[in-house]
């Protein structure tokens, strides 16, 4: 489950499925898709997908590549670290990225800049987006917790299963 919030709109709380998967090449394909919540914790209405590549570097450096269908594509950098490894599996990491490029159609909102962190902490993936949109200075706008769903496999996630 997740909490949003930033000036230019009300408050809100939302569920969200992240998917991550490999074919054996050095990338992850990513798919993300949310839907607002209400007081209860049911489904109102969709609220944005997203989808892309994260390129980890050899030398701890990673590139996320996402595309939106409201009318945006971002480049990302940044870094990651691994903090736990047991038995050739990661327990626990984080992934700091910044834009580098972000590209919008004309239709696009006036969004100009971002920041994310992720965090694999006992097996959930914790995260925050903070933006620069609407004429504002970065702050933050996202923030989940997300379980792994069900018996999938660990990289998918469902913030709904998640408990706040």
């Amino acid at each position: 489950m997740g909490t949003g919030q930033y000036p230019t709109i009300p408050d809100f709380r939302f569920g969200q499925e992240i998917q991550f998967s490999c074919d054996g090449r050095p990338f992850l394909t990513y798919w993300s898709r949310s839907w607002e919540l209400d007081a209860d914790g049911n489904r109102l209405r969709p609220t944005a997908t997203e989808s892309g590549f994260v390129r980890p570097q050899q030398d701890r450096s990673v590139e996320l590549l996402l595309t939106h269908p409201t009318g945006y594509t971002e480049i990302w950098e940044g870094s990651v670290e691994v903090t736990g490894l047991v038995q050739d599996t990661i327990t626990s990491a984080r992934m700091e990225v910044r834009t580098d490029v972000v590209a919008r159609t004309e239709a696009a909102k006036p969004y100009t800049a971002g920041h994310r962190l992720y965090g694999l902490v006992n097996g959930e993936l914790l995260w925050t987006f903070d933006m620069a949109a609407m004429g504002l200075d970065l702050q933050n706008h996202l923030a989940a917790r997300l379980k792994p769903a069900g018996d999938a496999s660990p990289p998918v996630a469902d913030a709904e299963s998640a408990g706040g």
